[in-house]
């Protein structure tokens, strides 16, 4: 599987791009300008790869705000987990609190399967329910090629912040130590901001969550 990371938005966000057998998925989607999704455009005709569906970690502002401009293009299938869709209904909320301008959304994106697996266009993977950093946050296991997408859960050295709407810390190192902690010491953490690390170095060396209580 190849894994194309493109970090775009005044946040930095890391916006993943998964393609095997020509087949494309899409973690999370911040484009904020026409470069940033033309850089995308760019790496699926290099791999002759078709976008197959997006898959959202959580619906902050970073993670979404290139949506839109995503499905105008491409007509497939956005995933997002429905513990709590506040986030997804109030996009334009948040767009206006960092002064930037997003519209609502006019569609209901499919729900996601909780601690559970799921397949969609021959990726196989486990989505783990981990909220702390927003209520609706997931990250998605890929078991057979040893790495996780953790969204804003945990960072390299850091873990996500927990001051935006039900954030919540003690619920965050619940969702670290139960849910990515137990991951082989050996999985690759591909997280939404800053560089990736391993399951087994956040374990020993994270200063924000340690492997135990």
């Amino acid at each position: 599987m190849h894994i194309e990371i493109l970090t775009v938005n005044p946040f930095s966000q890391n916006t993943y791009l998964l393609i095997q057998d020509k087949a494309a998925l899409l973690i999370d989607a911040g484009f904020s300008a026409p470069s940033e999704f033309n850089s995308m455009v760019d790496v699926l005709r290099e791999h002759n790869a078709e976008l197959k569906a997006i898959i959202l970690t959580h619906a902050h502002i970073d993670h979404i705000m290139g949506l839109q401009r995503t499905i105008d293009r491409y007509d497939v299938p956005v995933y997002l987990s429905h513990a709590d869709l506040y986030l997804w209904q109030n996009s334009h909320t948040q767009g206006n609190f960092f002064g930037i301008k997003l519209n609502r959304f006019d569609f209901m994106p499919e729900p996601l399967p909780l601690d559970a697996t799921f397949e969609v266009a021959g990726f196989r993977m486990m989505v783990l329910n981990t909220p702390g950093h927003s209520p609706d946050h997931v990250s998605l296991y890929f078991e057979e090629h040893g790495f996780v997408i953790a969204g804003d859960v945990l960072f390299n050295g850091s873990v996500g912040r927990t001051d935006l709407y039900k954030g919540n810390f003690d619920l965050l190192a619940k969702s670290i130590r139960e849910k990515m902690y137990v991951l082989p010491d050996s999985t690759e953490v591909y997280p939404g901001h800053g560089p990736k690390t391993l399951i087994g170095h956040e374990k020993k060396f994270n200063g924000f969550v340690t492997a135990e209580e």
